[in-house]
């Protein structure tokens, strides 16, 4: 994404470190920045992007606070140089190389998603240790065999780890992906990962997000446990 034409980039306040809960909330405001670009909508208020990204205004203005001064008062927000600075701040300004291991049907889904280049991120390789998928061809891409991680890795530059494998063999991936050079992770499979320091890793359990919801639409409906029921 490059920077809009006429502005320049603003650096992020120096030596601030930016809390995780806000960097959890930028992809959001980037979203809700990029569907009003999409809709024709030059500038809003911080008002009008806390109600698309679905948060408070004091919140919004204190997250952006942290990246530096882009509202204007009395105008409201440059909605196409929000997004770039954002984006920039989050690093989707860059090409991101990603490997996706395990081809089921997760990881045939994750491989189809549009969202990835859109954002910045390139899948690269498909990589599952069944032999019987090998040479599949999903989303223009061919599966190949695990045991190539490494050279892929390295040939690719790949930073960006997706692991979509049953719970067993995670840590084993994991493994052979940080020893390869991988710095970041994201975890599908519903297990704990044990990575070293320098090593990031998101967690994605959609069995927890249910749960999550079951949890509130119970209490919506009125239906909550009864005290001694046992789990």
């Amino acid at each position: 994404m490059r920077s809009p034409v006429g502005h320049a980039d603003v650096p992020a306040r120096p030596g601030r470190e930016i809390p995780e809960a806000t960097v959890a909330r930028l992809p959001v405001y980037l979203r809700a920045l990029t569907a009003l670009v999409d809709g024709g909508t030059a500038t809003c208020s911080s008002e009008e992007l806390a109600g698309a990204a679905g948060v408070n205004s004091a919140k919004l203005r204190k997250d952006l606070s942290y990246l530096g001064s882009y509202g204007t008062r009395g105008v409201g927000y440059d909605v196409d140089y929000l997004r770039y600075q954002i984006a920039r701040e989050i690093g989707l300004t860059h090409d991101w190389p990603v490997v996706i291991v395990g081809i089921g049907n997760l990881g045939h889904a994750l491989a189809n998603y549009s969202g990835f280049r859109s954002r910045g991120f390139r899948v690269v390789a498909l990589l599952d240790a069944a032999t019987t998928r090998h040479e599949e061809l999903v989303a223009g891409l061919e599966v190949r065999p695990f045991d190539e991680l490494e050279d892929i890795v390295g040939t690719q530059s790949v930073a960006i780890g997706v692991i979509a494998t049953p719970a067993v063999a995670a840590q084993d991936v994991a493994d052979r992906m940080v020893a390869a050079g991988i710095t970041s992770i994201l975890n599908f499979a519903p297990t704990v990962l044990s990575v070293p320091d320098g090593v990031d890793v998101r967690k994605v359990d959609l069995s927890i997000e249910l749960q999550i919801l079951a949890y509130h639409e119970q209490r919506k409906t009125g239906q909550l446990p009864t005290e001694g029921a046992s789990a």
